[in-house]
């Protein structure tokens, strides 16, 4: 068995079982990267030392019967974003070149301590503010379908080093989708909780009023349990799940406008899918989502600016032009337009609560349109702008509507289903996420 291919949760099954040793797997997992063509643009630095004696320890507690957890002695890999002690931590970013971190962020330490080994940190968009993954500036993975083509950011490497087996699940960023659109482009689930869901500290930010960090790996299992990981906190109980009489709304309007037509096709597929599990399905256009995607340049786009003002004017050269030009729109939003569309999103995520109460979870396509050609996106600057705006559009309603949100696979390669649960219900979506796995696997 090739077990650099199986899910996390399998493999701390077979640790469990005495059929697997972390060593060995972490052996397995250094092996494959030295011969995989593209390691270099996947990992931007991986972390040997660190996993190798991880690895001695998690098979020490496996002996002697005191392992900690499902996943102790699982070995996965980190965005370049998140800090690890002693390993760079640049953003994908030449801003930040030379930035190493003394400690681990909070989710780093929690995954420690629950046993999982660090492999390194992965290639990801330039300071996370676009979701196609090409990044001139340090490297783009090639997508896990076709190398030509974009791999889905900002969590570029964490998901295309998952589907190619050189990690078991990753841990990424989300603030517009840069966990779903990468998960949803390389055939992967990819989970983003709530922003308040996840310690933030140790995160090199964005927006930190939407940032959140999540898991990308081959199962909503591994979802689950890493996700518990990384905030301490019990894994949900995902036994006897199904889909018979949930209440599901497809969310119309604007996720299907100008939508590629694979994506569609596979949605449409998924959903009839879904019905005939026992689901029930209904279909509404919602004013709430359309003014709450009008709020998104001011909102995150004024954040943005504000993180990385200072250091983006003292080296706007170090840039790749058009993420400058992304950052430059926030710079003319005024401060009280900012705050007057703050009061307005808090309006319209009231609205939409209360449209979808009777819902157990709104659906709808991850990305409206496929992976574009990472060629023509570095030739012309126009259609980048517009292929990341509509890979980030259907992501970012759960974003700026505070909610959890699960990307899972379709039959159909880089088109995602997306589901969207309720605030603070990301146990309920994870235990929903596992009876759509089971229903669109079948």
């Amino acid at each position: 068995m090739d077990w650099l291919k199986q899910s996390a949760a399998a493999q701390g099954r077979a640790i469990m079982a005495g059929l697997l040793d972390p060593v060995d797997l972490v052996e397995a997992y250094l092996d494959a990267a030295d011969r995989h063509p593209y390691t270099e643009r996947i990992y931007a630095r991986m972390t040997p030392e660190r996993a190798r004696a991880e690895a001695i320890a998690a098979h020490d507690r496996a002996r002697a019967g005191q392992r900690r957890g499902l996943l102790d002695g699982v070995p996965i890999n980190w965005k370049d974003n998140i800090d690890t002690a002693g390993a760079g931590c640049e953003a994908g970013a030449a801003l930040l070149r030379g930035r190493v971190p003394t400690s681990d962020a909070a989710i780093v330490r929690h995954a420690s301590a629950a046993g999982l080994l660090c492999l390194g940190k992965v290639h990801m968009t330039e300071l996370a503010f676009t979701g196609l993954g090409v990044n001139p500036i340090t490297a783009t993975p090639p997508n896990h379908y076709d190398p030509a083509l974009a791999p889905g950011g900002s969590s570029s490497g964490s998901a295309v080093s998952v589907a190619e087996g050189l990690a078991a699940a990753s841990v990424g960023t989300d603030t517009g989708g840069s966990i779903r659109v990468p998960a949803a482009w390389n055939g992967l689930v990819g989970f983003k909780p709530g922003t308040e869901a996840v310690p933030s500290a140790g995160m090199v930010p964005l927006c930190p009023r939407f940032d959140v960090a999540g898991p990308i790996a081959r199962s909503v299992e591994d979802c689950a349990e890493l996700l518990a990981a990384i905030t301490a906190a019990p894994a949900p109980d995902l036994r006897g799940v199904s889909l018979a009489g949930l209440r599901f709304l497809v969310l119309e309007g604007a996720p299907f406008s100008g939508a590629d037509e694979a994506p569609l096709t596979a949605f449409e597929e998924a959903t009839d899918t879904l019905a005939r599990a026992g689901a029930s399905i209904s279909r509404a256009a919602l004013p709430s989502v359309d003014e709450a995607l009008a709020l998104s340049p001011a909102l995150l786009g004024a954040e943005a600016y504000a993180s990385w003002r200072a250091q983006i004017e003292d080296a706007p050269e170090l840039m790749y032009p058009p993420v400058l030009k992304r950052f430059r729109g926030g710079r003319d939003v005024l401060a009280s337009t900012f705050i007057e569309g703050w009061q307005q999103l808090e309006r319209v995520r009231g609205a939409f609560a209360g449209a979808v109460a009777r819902c157990d979870a709104v659906i709808l396509p991850a990305s409206p349109i496929l992976p574009p050609d990472v060629q023509r996106l570095l030739d012309d600057a126009d259609y980048f702008a517009e292929r990341n705006l509509m890979s980030l559009r259907n992501t970012r309603i759960a974003n700026l509507l505070g909610l959890p949100a699960i990307t899972l696979p379709t039959q159909r390669p880089a088109c995602g289903l997306m589901a969207m649960g309720k605030k603070g219900g990301e146990r309920a979506l994870l235990r929903l996420g596992a009876a759509l796995e089971a229903a669109l696997l079948a």
